[in-house]
């Protein structure tokens, strides 16, 4: 089954977890970016993805070329702010049709869990058939190959 990663990263502790799955999987890699970048100030991010998620703002992302119609299985990650995606991952994902995918999510958080990312991403990816969230705190750190692999195991992808 041919695989693709899909995934926004602020810190860069999602995109580790992104390439480990490619590296377990060989799937593809396609990063999302907003067109106008976030602070790299951590205070000043906080507010800004604090008022952009409460007001349901979706940024202008960068274009990207996706063919989802060449993949079976779509590997959607996203740091978790406030209890849900990043508004990035849910700009790309509400322009584009998931039906008949399999979704695999995996987050990183700060402490807080995975909150109700993964019903957020269900109802962006109606039709599509979404399997459990795998979530880190800050990425996984060492343990973080053994749990990715185990969680695509879980999900007979490897």
């Amino acid at each position: 089954m041919k695989s693709l990663i899909v995934y926004y990263t602020w810190s860069g502790k999602t995109k580790g977890m992104a390439e480990i799955i490619a590296r377990l999987t060989g799937a593809d890699l396609l990063e999302i970016k907003p067109e106008t970048p976030y602070a790299t100030d951590y205070n000043k991010v906080v507010e800004q993805a604090k008022k952009e998620i409460r007001e349901g703002y979706r940024p202008i992302i960068a274009p990207v070329h996706a063919e989802l119609e060449l993949y079976h299985v779509i590997y959607i990650g996203t740091p978790i702010w406030w209890g849900t995606m990043a508004p990035p991952l849910a700009a790309f994902l509400e322009e584009h049709d998931f039906g008949s995918k399999i979704i695999m999510p995996f987050s990183t958080h700060g402490g807080g869990g995975k909150g109700h990312s993964g019903h957020d991403i269900a109802k962006l990816c109606h039709g599509a058939q979404l399997m459990e969230m795998y979530t880190a705190y800050e990425g996984g750190g060492r343990t973080a190959e053994k749990e990715i692999f185990g969680w695509i195991q879980k999900n007979k992808l490897i």
